[in-house]
């Protein structure tokens, strides 16, 4: 296992319980501007992050540490290094985590430009981190069986994890995390993203905030809850085609014909723009002997030379395939079913608050464009007023459901991982 002292530590209990705060509007928020809803063993806050000096000394007032602190934003305000010690100054015993996106949840509001952060405290729960770096993408299984390996323990719950997006295989990443976590474990996540520019993705865990990284995190105790759904939306047309020819991540050919044909046919003038313009037009594949388990692919590059295509998972030569499209209703309904049966599942465990943490496609950012703000509103429509939501747009999704059986590497999804103590 390759880390960085900086980032292996495991927070301290916080010594009491605190209390989830709102505002007005809904928000959770900081300091002293409170509005009490219930005594919860977990406590969330937003971080403040657009006035670092004037916030800082109102982070540091809080009575009891946090154990994790969640970031996510734009590539460059992460890579400067500037929030990072912030966060360090604010919360010492923190566990820092987060990745780059191209747009940010949180609360109802969506933001190309922001960073977002909250800080994460336990009653009697606890987290631990593992990391590891890639330099290539064949590398990825190896890296999620030496996390699993670091992670696995008694009273593991659940495991949020966070990869680099261009240079991380998902599906073998999930793949060497699924072979070595027993099955109970939750698996949830996702890729770092950068909008439609497909340029540069980074994660930052402790000091560190590079591209070529793999973080997770364990939860564990036996007070933790952790619930998560996933749902797509979008519509099959044409005809089903099979895979006859790829490797691991990479589509040569779909029914013997060049792959990037296919695709460069339907798109007409909007090919020019790939393969931002393929985010649109994501891709169905499904083993023929297990019909049922099918998951949805999207373009992370196209190679004009070979007319090959890569994906954000792995296309396995032999399967099925179909192409997909969506539509504005289609979309916003099946997020709104994800939140309702989330919500549903946490309310069978536990009636105290905690975390909801979204992570939506990137694609389905680009195709809704302003609308996307309807997916994240009946989302909090649902869940949002007892549990702060925080959140991000990626290049894949990481996560299980009753759907989709075990945990693996999802596209065009948006997905819904909500985390509560009961006392």
């Amino acid at each position: 296992m390759r880390s960085d002292p900086s980032v292996r530590r495991s927070a301290a209990i916080p010594p009491r319980a605190s209390r989830v705060a709102y505002n007005e509007t809904g928000r959770f928020i900081i300091g002293d501007e409170r509005l009490a809803v219930g005594e919860c063993p977990l406590w969330v806050e937003r971080v403040n992050l657009s006035g670092i000096a004037e916030s800082t000394s109102v982070l540091r007032s809080r009575s009891s540490p946090a154990q994790l602190v969640i970031t996510f934003g734009p590539t460059q305000s992460l890579r400067s290094g500037e929030i990072t010690r912030l966060l360090r100054t604010s919360f010492p015993e923190a566990i820092l985590f987060g990745c780059s996106t191209g747009t940010t949840v949180e609360g109802r509001s969506l933001s190309d430009t922001n960073t977002v952060a909250v800080a994460i405290g336990f009653e009697t729960s606890w987290a631990r981190v593992a990391i590891e770096r890639i330099a290539d993408m064949s590398d990825s299984y190896r890296a999620g069986q030496a996390i699993g390996l670091e992670l696995g323990g008694e009273q593991l719950v659940g495991v949020l994890v966070l990869s680099d997006g261009l240079a991380v295989n998902g599906s073998a990443l999930v793949n060497g995390l699924k072979n070595t976590l027993p099955e109970h474990v939750k698996i949830s996540g996702g890729l770092a993203g950068d909008g439609a520019q497909f340029a540069d993705t980074l994660v930052t865990v402790g000091d560190l905030a590079e591209s070529g990284l793999i973080a997770a995190v364990g939860l564990y105790g036996p007070s933790l809850r952790m619930t998560h759904e996933a749902a797509g939306g979008w519509d099959e047309f044409g005809p089903v085609r099979i895979i006859t020819r790829s490797d691991d991540s990479i589509l040569y050919e779909l029914d013997g014909k060049p792959a990037l044909d296919l695709y460069e046919t339907y798109l007409g003038d909007e090919a020019a723009a790939l393969p931002a313009s393929a985010l649109l037009y994501p891709l169905k594949i499904w083993d023929p002997a297990c019909p049922d388990d099918e998951v949805v692919r999207t373009v992370l590059s196209v190679d004009h030379a070979r007319r090959s295509m890569k994906f954000a998972g792995d296309i396995p030569q032999g399967w099925k395939a179909r192409l997909m499209r969506g539509s504005f209703e289609r979309l916003i309904d099946s997020a709104a079913e994800a939140a309702d049966s989330a919500k549903s599942q946490m309310e069978n465990q536990t009636s105290y608050d905690g975390l909801c943490l979204i992570v939506s496609c990137v694609g389905r950012r680009l195709l809704m464009g302003q609308q996307t703000e309807e997916e994240i509103d009946v989302v909090y429509s649902s869940i949002g007023g007892s549990f702060p939501i925080v959140g991000f747009y990626s290049y894949g999704e990481i996560l299980a459901n009753s759907k989709t059986g075990p945990s693996g590497l999802h596209n065009q999804t948006i997905t819904l991982t909500m985390i509560s103590e009961v006392a």
